[in-house]
């Protein structure tokens, strides 16, 4: 049975003051399904309880009024527990506005912030792609974040980069088939990805806990823990069993609302804490499918 996540207690995330589906850039939005204002508030302050409740801590970032999609936290920028933070660098252009204001709030929160590119002009990087996982930082590319931004990451940071290639257009983010569970287990989806990073999973995830079809489009690997607890949009009864089983209690919220632009209770809470351990290596280390 593996350890613990050493990372998950802290947490930043964005009230859903302006959020509403203005445009379409991945398969689940639609102009014509709006959320509901007030159900979704009531979720969104479901899920920071819930984080609370399970011994963390949320920050709250006010939402840009230009930008409804900033309520998906986890794309503001990956930070680290030693107090980096490297900022997205968002592939759709009505994102970036959300980047002025993540900006802000690290900066004044005591982040050193990085970029993959200058003035927006750089390889594309959503931290919406990125987990720190065993003795690596995982990072999905392909619909949203460039390969080259992996490179940009071992070298800055000067740790070692595990990359895995996307290849489902319903799994643009690692947020949606890959969500770290303990030190060893993680829900996988592997039709996610291409055959080379099939074949990588098995070297990245000693003990993968791979979902059906059914499990993953009802957006389950996009849950997080913390502490003891795995907050989660949907539960089957099977992986309800795997779960108690590693000693986690289960918490199961309706996010609903939130599908309808694309993600769930991972996409909507951005971890401040992962643990960025340098290689020995200088200029870091990347490893990438074959």
């Amino acid at each position: 049975m593996g350890q613990p996540l050493e990372w998950g207690r802290r947490y930043l995330m964005v009230r859903p003051d302006h959020f509403r589906i203005d445009y379409v850039i991945n398969p689940y939005m639609s102009t014509q399904d709006q959320p509901d204002p007030a159900l979704a508030l009531k979720q969104w302050e479901s899920l920071r309880q819930a984080i609370v409740d399970a011994g963390g801590s949320v920050e709250v970032l006010d939402q840009r009024p230009d930008s409804p999609d900033m309520v998906y936290a986890m794309n503001l920028g990956l930070a680290a527990a030693d107090g980096r933070a490297m900022l997205s660098h968002m592939r759709f252009e009505p994102r970036r506005k959300e980047s002025l204001s993540a900006a802000e709030w690290f900066t004044g929160h005591g982040f050193a912030l990085d970029r993959t590119g200058g003035d927006g002009i750089g390889p594309h990087f959503e931290s919406g792609d990125a987990f720190v996982f065993g003795d690596s930082l995982v990072v999905g590319y392909g619909p949203r974040t460039e390969a080259d931004a992996l490179k940009h990451l071992a070298t800055e940071w000067n740790v070692r980069v595990r990359g895995l290639r996307i290849a489902h257009e319903g799994m643009y983010h690692l947020d949606l088939p890959f969500c770290p569970v303990d030190s060893t287990h993680a829900m996988i989806y592997p039709p996610a990805f291409d055959a080379a990073s099939q074949a990588e999973l098995a070297g990245i995830v000693p003990d993968p806990i791979v979902l059906t079809d059914e499990e993953a489009f009802a957006f389950t690997a996009n849950s997080l823990v913390v502490g003891e607890t795995i907050i989660m949009p949907a539960c089957s009864d099977r992986l309800h069993d795997v779960f108690t089983g590693l000693g986690l209690r289960v918490v199961v919220l309706d996010l609903t609302e939130f599908h309808k632009g694309g993600g769930s209770a991972r996409c909507l809470t951005n971890p401040l804490d992962f643990p960025l351990a340098p290689v020995t290596t200088q200029g870091g280390e990347l490893i990438l499918p074959l």
